[in-house]
């Protein structure tokens, strides 16, 4: 498992490193999406979080969710247009799942990509530490030990 700045970046998973996603292919066409350890570092203990309908279709750059910390308060942007198909009602109840579970019980929606190939541009975790190196330094953020 890539680790960047105390930041753990599963292998399995696929990255949206401009907006900070994770992405989790379920094998019937779906994806799982969370926030990177690296985006609940930036953000701190979340305090609230509301997705968007399940139904609802989603552009690519507009915003799956409103996730809101102590210190942030902002829209978790899919990088491709989706359907969202599920919601993680247990994280609306208890938005600290995100920093405390961020890979397993903080994911927030699913989505089911309107065109497959879409995926493609997501990075994989086993070729995700460079790019997240790069954006840290960019964002000025120490990491997730710090």
């Amino acid at each position: 498992m890539p680790t960047v700045r105390g930041c753990e970046l599963p292998d399995d998973l696929l990255y949206d490193v401009e907006n900070n996603l994770w992405y989790r292919p379920e094998g019937d066409g779906t994806l799982t999406v969370g926030m990177t350890m690296i985006a609940t570092g930036m953000a701190g203990q979340l305090v609230a979080f509301t997705a968007k309908k399940v139904g609802k279709t989603i552009e690519a750059g507009k915003s799956v969710a409103t996730v809101e910390s102590g210190k942030w308060v902002g829209p978790a942007k899919i990088g491709f247009d989706a359907e969202i198909v599920a919601v993680n009602e247990d994280l609306t109840a208890n938005p600290k799942l995100a920093n405390t579970d961020t890979y397993g019980a903080g994911w927030m929606v699913r989505v089911r990509p309107l065109d497959a190939a879409a995926i493609a541009a997501l990075v994989p975790g086993n070729s995700v530490a460079a790019p997240y190196e790069a954006k840290m330094e960019a964002d000025n953020f120490a990491g997730c030990a710090a």
